[in-house]
């Protein structure tokens, strides 16, 4: 863990973990909506078969990383800049899964000199182009999720407190049993998603992910809703560096139209659609695109 100093702010901690091949390519890890640096990512032998060095941190307000009060997603950049200045890392890839996706893309607009490819896995597109060129941010959504993001929100105070306490409810209980999270999405889960989350190895890492995500307190997850549901901070437009958007078909909580409209706006970018595949498969998909992230090489 490290101590950031900020202009204007009082000093917050950012935990991160730092894994594979000391020596690899080194890949920048985001997490996905709720989260942490614990969060599905390829066992430690895998990482040095590959020859990859993994670093993964947990947003502000998760975990151990303290919360930023009204943070970005554009904030992730100086995050992650932080840490690779802090490791000694001038060069590296960004891979971002379902909710990292954003955070990911504000590395690559942000920081073009540092980035060399960023991949993104299950994204969400910016709320605020619901309605634009015909584009319906809530189509192919399932419930769950649309309930969540069409909730409202308040631009003024953060969270409205409806929504505050709505959430710190369910991480009150995702808290006392890790694999409420899974309960709660069991109505829009696919066959596909099922069949990744039967998985022991896979169920263990995402309930673990959890846990250590809420364990202190609901912020984080909070800030995340927050960062989606109000500008992002950038421009996809200004994103210039090697892009991969890879989405499975199937995928009900961040509809494949999102990936679509990403690769739309941005330059030169690698719209992958998988058939068949659903959200959880991403994690299946994981080291190919970590591969790809952090030295270009195809699967």
């Amino acid at each position: 863990m490290i101590t950031v100093d900020v202009a204007g702010e009082k000093q917050r901690q950012l935990a991160f973990e730092d894994w594979g091949e000391p020596d690899g390519h080194p890949v920048f890890l985001l997490h996905g909506t709720p989260g942490s640096r614990f969060s599905p990512c390829p066992r430690a032998s895998v990482l040095y078969r590959l020859g990859l060095r993994v670093i993964a941190y947990d947003r502000p307000g998760y975990g151990d990383s303290d919360p930023q009060p009204g943070r970005a997603v554009a904030d992730a950049a100086d995050d992650v800049r932080i840490i690779a200045n802090k490791l000694g890392i001038e060069r590296f890839g960004v891979l971002g899964r379902s909710g990292g996706g954003p955070h990911a893309l504000a590395c690559a607009a942000l920081l073009p000199d540092r980035v060399t490819r960023v991949a993104v896995q299950v994204s969400l597109a910016p709320i605020e182009d619901d309605g634009v060129d015909g584009f319906d941010w809530y189509h192919g959504m399932a419930e769950y999720n649309r309930r969540e993001y069409a909730s409202g929100w308040s631009s003024h105070s953060g969270a409205s407190l409806l929504v505050r306490q709505r959430m710190e409810r369910a991480a009150d209980a995702i808290r006392h049993s890790p694999g409420q999270m899974l309960v709660d999405l069991e109505e829009d889960l696919r066959d596909q998603d099922r069949e990744v989350i039967a998985d022991s190895g896979i169920r263990g890492m995402l309930l673990d992910n959890y846990r250590k995500a809420l364990d202190k307190s609901a912020q984080g997850w909070i800030d995340d809703r927050h960062a989606f549901c109000t500008p992002w901070g950038f421009e996809l437009s200004d994103i210039r560096v090697p892009t991969m958007i890879w989405h499975g078909t199937a995928d009900v909580f961040s509809p494949p139209s999102h990936s679509e409209w990403l690769a739309g706006r941005i330059p030169d970018a690698e719209l992958v659609f998988m058939p068949d595949a659903a959200h959880f498969t991403a994690i299946t998909m994981m080291p190919k695109l970590m591969v790809w992230a952090a030295t270009g090489r195809r699967w």
